[in-house]
């Protein structure tokens, strides 16, 4: 089991993910914000692989405006090679990675100007990890998306656009379940038309779901990932302090503790999706080998 984070690492002291304004566009600001984007990156993988951390997601905005009509600096040629070293690395430092572009990616909306922006969108992260050098078992992860009003029309729409995305997108795109629209149910039935993996978000499954326990979710759901390595999981709890689905600030080893028993033994992976980020991962990552050396006594 690989444990990780998203993509900011609050001790390296410097973001993978500066951007500009669209208003400041130039090659130049564009060349040298990506150049420092991917040194910091490099930097973040090396962090954690120092310290046993496996799994990471990279930032959507490693390349910022990457999708954006203003973007005409050919950052694919220009930094190639540090993108293949980056590539490189994670593959022989044994890491997963994966990407989850923003919430505005909706390719089953019912606007076509929002689907084609979004298809745009995932067809530079599929880009950017296939510049790595990266294969199928490094995932682009999106919501579903909206409902619209009529979720079978939403969902038919799902299906439609999937099957004309590029094979480097499909290759690629796993779906999640969220805690208002989509639930695992209803992902499960849109794999079931593509064949498409689903990362099943624990979390979120306690906050929306079709009365299946997580040990039945789970039994469902790693068949779905054959072919494309281990199940992607994605874990967070409640902030005891804010409204019912904020995600706490710092792990929980106890609810963390209950979610490893009805994993089982399962060969997942699993990100992290709690505010102090690398902490929690170095945390879980301690409990994992105290938890093993108990079961060995």
């Amino acid at each position: 089991m690989r444990i990780g984070y998203a993509c900011v690492n609050q001790s390296v002291g410097a973001s993978a993910s500066r951007t500009f304004r669209l208003a400041s566009y130039s090659e130049e600001r564009a060349a040298e914000t990506i150049a420092s984007n991917l040194r910091v990156l490099r930097e973040i993988l090396e962090w954690n692989l120092a310290r046993g951390i496996l799994y990471f997601r990279i930032s959507s905005g490693t390349i910022p405006l990457a999708s954006h009509p203003v973007m005409t600096f050919d950052w694919k040629t220009q930094f190639a090679e540090e993108l293949r070293e980056i590539g490189t690395f994670i593959v022989e430092s044994g890491m997963r990675t994966n990407m989850h572009p923003g919430q505005y990616t909706l390719i089953n909306s019912n606007r076509p100007e929002v689907v084609e922006a979004s298809i745009l969108e995932l067809q530079y992260h599929a880009d950017l990890m296939d510049l790595m050098g990266l294969d199928q078992t490094h995932k682009i992860q999106l919501h579903t998306g909206g409902v619209y009003g009529d979720k079978p029309a939403a969902t038919d729409r799902f299906v439609a656009v999937y099957e004309t995305l590029d094979v480097s997108i499909r290759k690629r795109l796993v779906i999640e379940n969220e805690e208002r629209h989509f639930n695992f149910a209803d992902n499960l039935r849109i794999h079931e038309r593509t064949g498409i993996p689903l990362l099943f978000d624990t979390f979120h499954h306690d906050l929306f779901n079709d009365g299946e326990s997580l040990a039945e979710a789970l039994d469902l759901v790693q068949p779905t990932w054959e072919g494309h390595g281990p199940a992607m999981l994605d874990y967070s709890s409640q902030d005891p302090d804010k409204r019912w689905g904020a995600h706490t600030p710092t792990i929980d080893l106890e609810d963390f503790s209950s979610v490893l028993d009805v994993l089982d033994g399962r060969d997942v992976d699993v990100m992290l999706e709690i505010k102090d980020k690398e902490k929690s991962a170095l945390a879980a990552n301690e409990f994992l080998r105290e938890r093993a050396a108990a079961r060995s006594d």
